[in-house]
């Protein structure tokens, strides 16, 4: 796998381009063309006489080599495509065909603009935005050591991840599995050549027939045979099987009381024969059926290479964002908890004033509530580290290891721009389930071709010529057999049908089915795109405005403890009520900026769920796909075995 991944720093910007949409709608009709056109052939008249099995061996392999469809099949394309087109343009009726980009937006803010003199003061309030790689406190590993950070930006694991993910490595293998397969259909029609040699030795006693007092032959047999056969046989794209051979054989009689001439003899022969269906098992589409199978097959893996990585990136800035979400919740957790633990000292300090035991015990509980939510943040961090390293499979940084991943990108903010048309036509062009889905209906349509052939009856005409030469040594009996003297013919029909034929019926109605089911499928998988990609985009735009709307309410907790604060040193006298306020403010500051910030998470994860929606993550991560051809696995156990050595470095 090839990945070369260079963002750019507008990354966010979604164009759709429907001339490219058009362009790979025409590649995938091509497709159904190839199974389109069929010309018929059909027997012609021959001449009688001595080249009568000649004339019929000539036709027969007209018939084979022209390898034409059967007479009898229906073109049923024309219609196929239509309602493959009609699937999408019903989806598309209803959508606006306007050319015009929509940005997204946000609403105007509520109260920013109020607080805009102490704006920069207000941002500071609060949890550390975004959090310092190594000033939170994690805490010892499972080792008991002191834990080790691993800073990581998003483009590093998104390369990473698509060069070392186990599941792409075997995604990336099945292509090349599937085309051998193609390589072993083809091979079907490769040529054979094919040899047999042969020696008997024959001494037995036989009955001699005696007539009227005299014998009439010998009471033994004994000779002596040796016979070499060798040729070439070959399957047709026709259906024939078509071979060439020739062979010499030696025979010396020993038999006592018996003589031949020649003896010794040596016999010569070049044989001609083709064994052509005429009905059932005709024609080219039909012996090639296995191939097209076996390139739809690879086709599809590929397909679903493409399916898997778009899945990978979504799955990787996913995890990315969480990653991001944890350490930032840590950081309100442990803000939360320093600023907690400085109201309970104050009421501790006034137990002996105005604080009443319940309303300092409260403080307590609440302070330890925040240490527990600190752990379960230490948690939550180790748990999204681990997901993060899992997807990536980097060699120094295994699963195994206690390096912690620390994220340095922070997430974008910048608007997209969108055509509700462009972009859905740009999914059903791009999305490799549309693309399966063909492939799936063109499979379909070879199982009807194929069933619908089967209806047809046996008819199968054969056809065989034999030279032959005889002469006392091997040289002079093929000169014989050039003469042509000697020639023997052979010509046949087998002809088979059952009675009712309710099988090949039943298979062919089950083959329509499947067809028609297979077009429901791909109508389905059509409409599961357009839903994708207009689900992502309304993602898109909530989340793009719950970015303000959480701003704004997080802007105005800011501004409710900055008050409180300036309250606090003005006042004369802390009481228990106006700290427990304090409480309750900072606990509502902190849920604002997390919400804030699982906002913005929820942005870019619905942009990155928007690009495989409409099938482009690949491009606008710059992936280009390589299928490769082997993996040796004695490297893949050895770097398992070395990422499994115990105290292992990064």
């Amino acid at each position: 796998m090839v990945a070369k991944l260079n963002r750019a720093t507008q990354r966010r910007r979604v164009y759709a381009d429907p001339g490219r949409a058009r362009t790979r709608k025409c590649r995938r009709w091509g497709r159904f063309r190839e199974t389109r056109g069929t010309r018929c052939c059909y027997p012609v008249p021959m001449r009688s006489g001595r080249n009568t099995g000649a004339a019929v061996l000539a036709v027969a392999l007209v018939l084979s080599f022209a390898g034409c469809a059967s007479p009898f099949s229906v073109d049923g394309h024309e219609a196929l495509r239509r309602r493959v087109a009609g699937a999408i343009d019903r989806e598309l009726a209803e959508v606006p065909p306007g050319r015009q980009l929509i940005e997204t937006t946000q609403p105007p803010p509520t109260i920013e603009t109020e607080f805009s003199a102490r704006r920069d003061e207000l941002d500071t309030i609060g949890p550390l935005v975004p959090f310092a790689a190594g000033k939170l406190n994690m805490g010892t590993d499972l080792s008991g050591e002191l834990q080790l950070e691993v800073n990581v930006s998003l483009q590093s694991a998104i390369e990473t991840s698509v060069r070392n993910n186990l599941s792409i490595q075997i995604a990336r293998l099945q292509p090349a599995i599937n085309e051998s397969n193609i390589v072993a259909a083809e091979a079907a029609f490769d040529a054979v050549f094919f040899t047999h040699v042969d020696w008997a030795s024959t001494d037995r006693p036989q009955t001699v027939a005696i007539v009227g007092g005299t014998p009439l032959g010998v009471g033994a047999q004994i000779n002596d045979q040796f016979r070499f056969d060798t040729g070439i046989r070959k399957r047709l794209t026709s259906g024939a099987d078509v071979f060439v051979s020739t062979g010499l054989g030696r025979f010396n009689n020993k038999t006592p009381g018996l003589t031949l001439l020649p003896d010794p003899s040596w016999n010569a022969s070049i044989n001609l024969g083709i064994t052509q269906p005429l009905l059932r098992g005709f024609g080219a589409n039909v012996n090639t059926a296995t191939i097209r199978f076996a390139r739809n097959t690879e086709r599809r893996s590929v397909q679903q290479l493409r399916s898997d990585l778009l899945l990978l990136l979504e799955r990787i800035e996913t995890a990315y964002w969480d990653l991001v979400f944890a350490w930032q919740e840590l950081a309100t957790q442990e803000w939360l908890l320093e600023a907690g633990i400085e109201v309970r000292d104050v009421m501790d300090r006034r137990r002996d004033f105005d604080t009443k035991l319940a309303q300092y015990s409260d403080a307590v509980a609440t302070v330890e509530t925040r240490k527990a939510n600190i752990i379960s943040a230490r948690r939550a961090i180790r748990a999204a580290s681990d997901n993060l390293k899992l997807l990536i499979n980097d060699g120094e940084l295994t699963i195994g290891s206690e390096g912690l991943l620390v994220p340095v990108d922070v997430m974008v903010e910048s608007p997209i721009r969108y055509n509700l048309r462009e972009a859905v036509m740009t999914g059903v062009a791009e999305r490799p389930e549309i693309e399966a889905a063909i492939l799936n209906i063109d499979d379909a349509a070879i199982r009807q071709m194929l069933a619908d052939n089967n209806r047809l009856p046996l008819l199968n005409l054969s056809a065989q010529m034999s030279y032959f030469g005889l002469s006392t040594n091997g040289g002079d009996a093929y000169s014989e057999l050039f003469k042509g003297s000697f020639i023997d013919y052979l010509l046949g029909l087998a002809f088979e049908w059952p009675i009712g034929n309710r099988a090949a019926e039943a298979g062919y109605r089950q083959a329509r089915l499947q067809r028609s089911a297979s077009i429901i499928a791909y109508q389905r998988t059509v409409q599961r795109v357009v839903f994708d990609v207009k689900d992502a985009l309304r993602d898109c735009i909530a989340n793009y405005e719950l970015i303000q709307a959480n701003r704004s309410s997080r802007i105005a907790a800011a501004e409710n403890l900055r008050t409180l604060k300036v309250e606090e040193e003005t006042l004369a006298a802390l009481t228990p009520e106006f700290l427990n306020l304090k409480f309750q403010r900072q606990d509502r500051l902190a849920q604002a900026q997390s919400s804030e910030i699982q906002a913005l998470v929820n942005y870019n994860q619905s942009v990155a769920s928007l690009y495989r929606a409409m099938g482009i993550g690949l491009a606008m991560n710059r992936i280009e796909l390589e299928i490769v051809d082997d993996i040796d696995p004695d490297e893949v156990v050895a770097s398992t075995e070395r990422h499994a050595e115990p105290g292992n470095g990064l």
